[in-house]
């Protein structure tokens, strides 16, 4: 797919620090770099959070292309939530609204660009032990959650094509030849997704 750019970034191996580092620091780096710029609500520390991000992204070898590389789709909303506070004559929430949307894709990049599917897994898995005193799979949930993150760029990546396939018929302007081919792909991936559930056991009563 030609718009198959991930929210959250694809995974390719690299010799960065971020590489290098345990799956649980790069989760406290995540939350220490998003939290407190989304409680407190302060366009100076959004903007500095950011920067940081940004630092460290750089700093593990991921360049600025790369690093920001979360599909027009999002730099779309992005650009109309600032547009929007601006002209409610609202300067800082068009830092921290957009700014804060952004810092939570990028934080969660430093994670996702750095570690390997399998890595994820086990580590959400190890984090979700306990809930096994309670009924409940670690390895399922984790699995469930991999699947849902993985199908993010799958459904941007449909919207891409859809309007691709049709500026090329000059259909760009009609709404169904925009969302039909978007949800018909939807439905064969939730499909897939439920056949790949099933297939390791998850959902079986």
């Amino acid at each position: 797919m030609n718009a198959q750019v991930s929210l959250l970034g694809l995974y390719q191996p690299g010799e960065g620090w971020l590489f290098r580092a345990g799956v649980g620091w790069k989760y406290l780096i995540m939350l220490a770099l998003s939290i407190p710029a989304l409680v407190l609500q302060q366009w100076p520390l959004t903007v500095s959070s950011l920067m940081a991000t940004v630092l460290l992204l750089f700093s593990s070898g991921i360049g600025l292309v790369r690093a920001l590389r979360i599909g027009w789709v999002m730099w779309l909303l992005l650009a109309a939530l600032t547009a929007y506070h601006l002209v409610v004559l609202n300067p800082g929430a068009a830092v921290v609204q957009p700014g804060n949307l952004l810092l939570a894709i990028l934080a969660a990049r430093l994670l996702t660009l750095t570690t390997s599917t399998p890595e994820l897994l086990s580590a959400l898995a190890s984090a979700l032990r306990p809930l096994r005193f309670i009924g409940l799979k670690p390895d399922s949930i984790a699995l469930m959650v991999a699947l849902m993150i993985r199908s993010i760029p799958y459904l941007i990546g449909l919207f891409g094509d859809s309007q691709d396939a049709a500026r090329a018929r000059g259909a760009e302007r009609n709404p169904v030849a925009l969302l039909v081919p978007v949800v018909l792909g939807a439905v064969a991936h939730a499909e897939r997704t439920g056949e790949a559930l099933a297939a390791r056991g998850i959902g079986e009563r």
